[in-house]
């Protein structure tokens, strides 16, 4: 699974990377359900990192589903 930056977004926008590496966490968990694989919980380590990436120093964003 690969998250690829939207750039066509303004630069004023809150934290796009945070938004798409939470809809990507969201979209795991969702699809996955409480049994997971270890590529399932690879990934979702990855997006978390990159989640916490993405929300420093920017806006608030208080979800990482």
């Amino acid at each position: 699974m690969a998250l690829l930056l939207d750039t066509s977004l303004p630069a004023d926008r809150p934290a796009p990377a945070a938004e798409h590496a939470n809809e990507a966490i969201r979209a795991l968990v969702d699809a996955s359900g409480q049994d997971w694989s270890e590529v399932e919980a690879a990934t979702y380590e990855v997006l978390l990192i990159e989640w916490a990436e993405a929300t420093r120093g920017g806006p608030d964003i208080v979800e990482a589903a």
